[in-house]
């Protein structure tokens, strides 16, 4: 039987050769709004994986639609760089759109000269804390212009077709929503006309453009707002365009202020394609449907359920350019999937860089990055087999040397399976064995359950050293420390130690919330049981979230500084803290442990001694690293490079990315 995801689809008038699509995303890789050789090289990489279609952007549409690392297609001086990007994509085999956005209040004004952001009306953003200024009718008349007009370089440029935002809390979706359109003129009102911008952009558009070349529009399934459009009125508005002129619908969820997670590790692969199937049971256009699809397994499911007809993987393509040749080919046990972590992608976009990705450290730096063989093979020995040590050792295989990856322990992984054990963090279990099955791919010879020695680094007297030993738990100063009842996260995660009924977690960086989490989580009740009782009606909403939400076990977070969670990143803190006073954990910051005693844990808050009884304490005080190794090598002569955790403690993208650097370093 032939691959459902491997069959062609025709939208509009334009054949794409599978159904795997790129979305478009913001990857900080413009200058001045102009497409730069970085850019034209990340989505080069993309099309020669394999993929289907790729949307590039968003591209603006006017002055007031973001930063110059957007990109631009607002003047006439953008087409050559569009036309380079849309010439690479097409030259490599993928079908090439470009999709234009207008952020309305979501831009900041410190993003666009200082200028104050437009928006149907003057309602706060509680993204950016600003609020913007209402547009008049004129003024509208001239925004669904611009659209028009920039979808006209868009084609001018070479690309096939175009797609319109009209989701994610953008200026559209400002115009459909009650929650930002508050106007009383042809605009606002009934959702006719909060409808009526949306469909007069698509209309113009379409006018512009003539029938032949392909309109898509990106429409959100639910924009998880209390308060604003319903599934339904957004399956309206879906219909509404489709008569417009649109020849496809690529679903999105969500604002970016929505309160429910939409792109983390915690939410179920493919989960979302219920919103993709309302709005395809109402509309006669293919319909893709997108997040978190980060492997070939689900896509298939989803398209062969009639859920969706292609699906949008766009951070899965980030961790792994060749997703689709290798499921093509027979190869989906060498895909690295995307772990949904937003330490490299997302939590780049709000600093202003381009973006990475912890999985695959040669995004956004294709060019640097490519395979050059040493002219001079070495014999290399890494040390230790964690994220850092496995990226070592792949980067100097690569590029042609002899390398030997010593692991203590009988797997590789280290510290993913700590990553990867509280509960939402289970895509890092994936990475450690997607890295595994590198490693076994590759010319590696692995070996378990060895210490390295001096003695046996002499033994094998390797050219070059590479020490990824990791770090080892820190345990604070504190009188009572060594008390029985008193363990470490890291035996907690891994299931070493069985903690009491009520427990006192001291430290809250990212170990100590997901500790946390992690043990009030302990006795809730799994989703198999609470859809047993949900289909067979044996039990209320009310009591069935209570079951989900509530375990066994009384959790107490205290940390020294008003902060907890600091190292974690944007993208998902958020979403954590959510969680853990969700599931009932009780939070005390600005609290210091003074001393643990055999029935509790005496802390300082605002100036006064209290005592939380407990019947375990968890010690996350962090970690430090673990390098025995290096001064005894460098005593006797040998030098080494030490990389990840056992040199400087940070976060797995951190780790991946220094053994990369340093497996290439070997000359």
């Amino acid at each position: 039987m032939d691959d459902l995801l491997f069959q062609p689809i025709t939208i509009g008038n334009l054949a794409v050769k599978n159904r795997i699509s790129m979305p478009a995303m913001h990857t900080n890789m413009c200058q001045d709004f102009m497409v730069t050789d970085k850019l034209i090289q990340f989505y080069a990489e993309r099309a020669r994986g394999g993929v289907g279609m790729i949307t590039v952007g968003y591209a603006t549409v006017d002055e007031l639609c973001g930063s110059g690392q957007c990109l631009g297609a607002h003047k006439d001086e953008f087409i050559p760089g569009l036309g380079r990007l849309a010439g690479t994509i097409k030259d490599l085999g993928a079908r090439a759109l470009v999709q234009i956005n207008h952020p309305g209040r979501y831009v900041p004004s410190r993003s666009i000269n200082g200028l104050q952001p437009v928006a149907p009306s003057a309602i706060p953003s509680r993204l950016t804390k600003e609020t913007p200024r209402e547009l008049d009718s004129e003024e509208i008349g001239a925004v669904v212009q611009s659209f028009a007009d920039a979808a006209a370089r868009v084609q001018a440029a070479g690309f096939d077709g175009v797609e319109v935002l009209c989701g994610t809390g953008y200026l559209i979706s400002e115009f459909l929503s009650p929650l930002t359109n508050k106007r009383n003129d042809g605009y606002g009102g009934t959702l006719e006309n909060r409808m009526r911008f949306g469909v007069e952009v698509i209309s113009a558009i379409r006018k512009t453009v003539g029938d032949d070349f392909t309109l898509l529009a990106r429409v959100n399934g639910n924009d998880f707002m209390p308060g604003g459009n319903s599934p339904q009125e957004l399956q309206m508005f879906a219909r509404t365009l489709e008569e417009a002129g649109i020849d496809g619908v690529n679903v999105n969820v969500g604002w970016h202020e929505a309160r429910v997670p939409q792109i983390i590790g915690s939410v179920p692969r493919g989960v979302f394609s219920y919103l993709a199937e309302g709005i395809k049971q109402v509309v006669g256009v293919p319909v893709i449907a997108g997040h978190r699809i980060n492997d070939p397994v689900t896509a298939r499911e989803l398209i062969a359920d009639g859920k969706c007809d292609m699906v949008a993987m766009g951070r899965a393509l980030i961790a792994d350019p060749q997703l689709p040749n290798k499921a093509q080919s027979g190869r989906e046990k060498e895909i690295l999937h995307c772990v949904a972590c937003g330490q490299g992608c997302f939590d780049h976009i709000f600093k202003a860089k381009p973006i990475e990705c912890l999985c695959n450290p040669k995004a956004g730096h294709e060019r640097s990055a490519r395979v050059t063989t040493s002219s001079r093979p070495r014999r290399v020995m890494v040390v230790g087999g964690g994220a850092a040590g496995i990226s070592a050792a792949l980067s100097a295989a690569e590029t042609g040397h002899e390398v030997k990856l010593y692991e203590k322990s009988g797997r590789l992984g280290g510290q993913l399976f700590l990553a990867g054990a509280p509960p939402g963090r289970e895509e890092f279990l994936t990475l450690a064995a997607d890295l595994a099955n590198q490693v076994a791919g590759s010319r590696v010879q692995v070996i378990f359950n060895t210490a390295v020695d001096v003695a046996l680094v002499e033994k094998e007297a390797p050219e070059a050293v590479i020490l990824a030993t990791g770090g080892v738990p820190l345990t604070p100063p504190i009188p009572g420390v060594e008390l029985p009842h008193v363990v470490q996260a890291w035996d907690v995660l891994q299931g070493r130690v069985s903690p009491g009924r009520r427990i006192v977690v001291i430290g809250g960086g990212a170990v100590g919330v997901e500790t946390a989490l992690m043990l009030a989580e302990s006795g809730t009740m799994s989703a198999e049981a609470l859809k047993f009782l949900l289909v067979n009606q044996a039990a209320t909403p009310e009591e069935l979230y209570r079951l989900a939400t509530r375990g066994s076990k009384e959790v107490f977070l205290i940390e020294m500084i008003d902060k907890i969670g600091k190292d974690i990143g944007l993208t998902t803190r958020w979403a954590m803290l959510q969680d853990i006073s969700r599931v009932g954990v009780s939070v005390q910051q600005e609290t210091r442990a003074m001393e643990i005693t055999p029935g509790g844990v005496m802390v300082e808050r605002a100036g006064k001694i209290v005592k939380l009884p407990c019947d375990t304490v968890v010690l996350a005080a962090g970690s430090r690293a673990y390098n025995p190794l290096q001064k005894q090598l460098e005593k006797i002569g040998i030098s080494c490079r030490v990389i990840g955790d056992a040199e400087r403690i940070g976060l797995v993208f951190d780790a991946i990315h220094s053994g990369f650097g340093a497996g290439r370093s070997v000359v």
